[in-house]
């Protein structure tokens, strides 16, 4: 299985970036977790600009969504929402072919992120998307990196949950 993973967050040290590369630590064989890195070098959506040639980092992102069998997004939640970076990677994917019935799971770093959580699911059921479960971690208030969330029991398992 080949899973592809956005994260919402640009921060330098972010706990929905730790939660992703935790993901890459506990996949089991067989199983590659890449997260992309190019979600801040989209340009900002604009239909005039959805048309071949692409810009380049969107024809990225639609290749890599059209290879990989199911998809991680990870997202903090700023103002009630889903954060804006992450609202303008799937604007890009709205028009794309390789989207629609997409395996979807999505990771909660904070159970208080309710609203970013319910607003994801909106956007993505709308985009056609095979939405799986969501995974909550309870990381509020923690500073744990990757290594420190895949050690964890409780986070380790139900992070497996949405690599299975």
């Amino acid at each position: 299985m080949k899973i592809l993973a956005l994260c919402g967050s640009l921060r330098a040290v972010s706990t929905n970036r730790a939660a992703l590369e935790a993901c890459r630590l506990l996949a089991p064989a067989g199983t590659e977790v890449t997260i992309f890195d190019g979600i801040d070098k989209l340009p900002h959506f604009n239909p005039d600009l959805d048309c071949d040639p692409l810009p380049e980092k969107v024809a990225e992102l639609r290749r890599l969504i059209g290879a990989y069998d199911r998809l991680l997004i990870s997202s903090p939640e700023y103002a009630h929402g889903m954060a804006g970076s992450l609202k303008n990677a799937l604007d890009w994917l709205v028009g794309s072919l390789e989207f629609p019935e997409t395996e979807v799971v999505l990771i909660n770093t904070s159970p208080r992120a309710e609203h970013a959580q319910a607003q994801l699911r909106e956007v993505l059921t709308t985009m056609s998307a095979d939405l799986r479960e969501t995974v909550t971690l309870p990381l509020l208030g923690r500073t744990l990196d990757a290594v420190g969330i895949a050690a964890d029991p409780e986070l380790a398992a139900a992070l497996r949950t949405g690599l299975l």
